[in-house]
């Protein structure tokens, strides 16, 4: 039996308990795509750390963007928690067995995509190496420390066009991210103990070229 950090089980014992926000609410007619993303996290030398991907730049949804590794439920997937670590052995080269999952997250509304997701909170208790296993849906595969993710310094906040709202992200590693998976990355870094205060009047405007990849579906 591997031992799970106890700030992990907290955190998945209170997502069940967690107000999802208005904006992320699935349609009450059940309309949407099951989906489900891992939220893998694990202990490097740099201490917890979390798998993220970046997607490929030439796909048509969410090109080039950093996010957990995930995708749509298939038939034969074993609900979300099955989906979610399939799609990630076949998006980095993961291996399962060397994964505990801890809980599950409120489902979540992507509207852009028209996803149902779920959040999958997990442990990765004995690593492997990963990888860009699959070349046209993910250009890169990061480790990145959640130090890092919560150093101030890394922080910003973006506004969107359109939008006078402006939206949680993170510079880490050559990447920003923001979206759907910094939103999450927020929500779950606060409610985990490890958010560190941050500058949330430094805002800045979705840089014109990830607006581009954006713009394409």
């Amino acid at each position: 039996m591997h031992v799970v950090p106890g700030w992990l089980t907290d955190l998945a014992a209170g997502a069940v308990r967690t107000r999802v926000p208005a904006a992320l609410r699935p349609p009450a007619n059940g309309d949407g795509r099951r989906a489900a993303v891992l939220l893998l996290f694990g202990e490097g030398s740099e201490g917890p750390d979390i798998l993220l991907i970046q997607r490929s730049s030439k796909g048509r949804v969410h090109a080039g963007q950093p996010a957990f590794p995930g995708g749509g439920l298939d038939p034969e997937d074993d609900g979300p928690i099955g989906a979610a670590l399939r799609e990630a052995e076949e998006e980095t080269g993961l291996d399962p067995r060397g994964v505990e999952v801890v809980g599950t997250m409120s489902e979540l509304y992507v509207s852009r995509s028209d996803n149902r997701v779920t959040p999958v909170l997990a442990w990765w208790h004995t690593p492997c190496a990963v990888h860009a296993a699959s070349p046209d849906e993910v250009e890169a595969v990061e480790r990145i420390p959640v130090a890092e993710l919560v150093d101030p310094a890394n922080r910003l906040q973006l506004r969107y066009p359109a939008g006078a709202v402006s939206h949680p992200a993170f510079r880490v590693r050559g990447l920003l991210v923001w979206g759907f998976t910094a939103g999450v990355l927020d929500g779950v870094l606060s409610a985990a103990g490890f958010e560190r205060p941050w500058d949330r009047s430094r805002i800045e405007d979705l840089p014109p070229e990830v607006l581009d990849l954006a713009a394409r579906g």
